[in-house]
């Protein structure tokens, strides 16, 4: 016996509209994006390094074509900053166990210290801002809007 087919339910009569909810969580991510970019000081990162090194936290070693795959960049532009990363050993190269044509990109420890020396600012300023600007129930309710919003992204 086959399980039904899952279908949306009707959005009751006072249900805010998908497409509304869509373009106003687009925006509101994006103004909350650049305004945390803005707290963080000039410092040893660049937006792009900061999100390669992020990445090789979450994900683990990549090739650069992975990892240029991943961040939406050509092949030439993930070269350039794997080698600026490389220079300053936040990243290393080691080669592919499964293919000995490709090398495989880690982040090294102080690649790890200057991500979260970089997370530390901005997560410190989200923090403070909720906290100064959100009450007790407000904070619960960013909290579920957080896991909803998760589930979104991993779809």
């Amino acid at each position: 016996m086959s399980a039904a087919p899952q279908h949306p339910q009707q959005p009751a009569p006072d249900d805010p509209a998908a497409e509304r909810v869509a373009a106003e969580l687009a925006a509101v991510v994006g103004r909350l994006s650049r305004r945390m970019r803005t707290v963080r000081p000039a410092g040893p990162l660049t937006p792009s390094q900061r999100s390669v090194l992020a990445r090789l936290d979450e994900s683990g070693p990549a090739t650069t074509a992975a990892l240029a795959r991943a961040e939406f960049v050509r092949p030439q532009s993930m070269r350039l900053t794997l080698g600026a990363l490389e220079e300053r050993g936040l990243v290393a190269r080691a080669p592919d166990p499964s293919d000995g044509r490709k090398s495989l990109v880690s982040a090294t420890d102080e690649g790890l210290v200057a991500l979260a020396g970089a997370r530390a600012v901005t997560r410190g300023w989200l923090a403070e801002a909720i906290a100064g600007e959100l009450d007790g129930r407000e904070r619960r309710t960013v909290a579920e809007a957080v896991a909803l919003i998760r589930r979104l992204a991993e779809e």
